[in-house]
């Protein structure tokens, strides 16, 4: 009896990659505007209602890695060692590669190089991605505020995760901007990252009231 929840939820994770998996290898053949969810359901032999079941939108089938990390980037800021900021932590994460940038794979700078042209040339995406980032925004937002026994009417908890989140979407956009401007140097690619990170991260620990100033 203790070992059926297990499993149950082991078959749903099973159909929920199945899933993803197929409509990835969907969208990477076609294009992500010329699939539909019926094919994606079709090619993972499950019904429409299926998909839907995990995937409320078809933009969540793009983008059905980002819940975990959602998960990360606030387990970052949870679990930071005594004394490390906010800022600290949560730039330790971002300046990680990951994904196809962290890959050596050949076929990786394909792939990246794929993902940002399907995202860059589909409306839909991009108003999902900022969708998905202000999610990330409000949920950083509480747990800053939860940390740091913010008042109600603080907005300092607020203007820090979007200050932050603005680094990860600044950071999104350097890359897409870089790869398909014909950049297909991935370790270059991981330098001026970073590099750029930094800057933006430092802006932020040092504050922004100088910044610009007699300019």
């Amino acid at each position: 009896m203790s070992s059926e929840p297990g499993l149950r939820a082991r078959k749903k994770q099973q159909t929920r990659q199945l899933i993803a998996d197929s409509a990835r290898r969907l969208f990477a053949e076609r294009g992500f505007e010329e699939v539909s969810v019926s094919e994606v359901a079709r090619a993972a032999d499950v019904s429409d209602a299926t998909v839907f079941n995990y995937f409320p939108t078809k933009e969540d089938l793009f983008y059905s890695g980002l819940e975990r990390f959602e998960d990360q980037l606030l387990a970052v800021v949870r679990d930071r060692p005594r004394g490390e900021s906010i800022v600290d932590a949560v730039g330790r994460f971002f300046l990680q590669p990951r994904g196809f940038l962290a890959s050596d794979d050949p076929q990786a700078v394909a792939r990246l190089l794929e993902i940002s042209r399907m995202v860059a040339e589909s409306p839909a995406l991009l108003a999902r991605e900022r969708e998905i980032l202000s999610r990330y925004t409000d949920s950083l937002a509480r747990l800053i505020a939860e940390q740091t026994s913010a008042a109600v009417d603080d907005l300092r908890p607020a203007v820090a995760a979007a200050a932050l989140i603005g680094v990860h979407r600044a950071l999104i956009e350097h890359v897409r901007q870089q790869i398909l401007a014909g950049d297909h140097d991935l370790a270059r690619l991981r330098r001026s990252t970073r590099s750029a990170g930094k800057k933006a991260l430092a802006l932020l620990d040092q504050g922004l009231g100088n910044y610009g100033l007699g300019l």
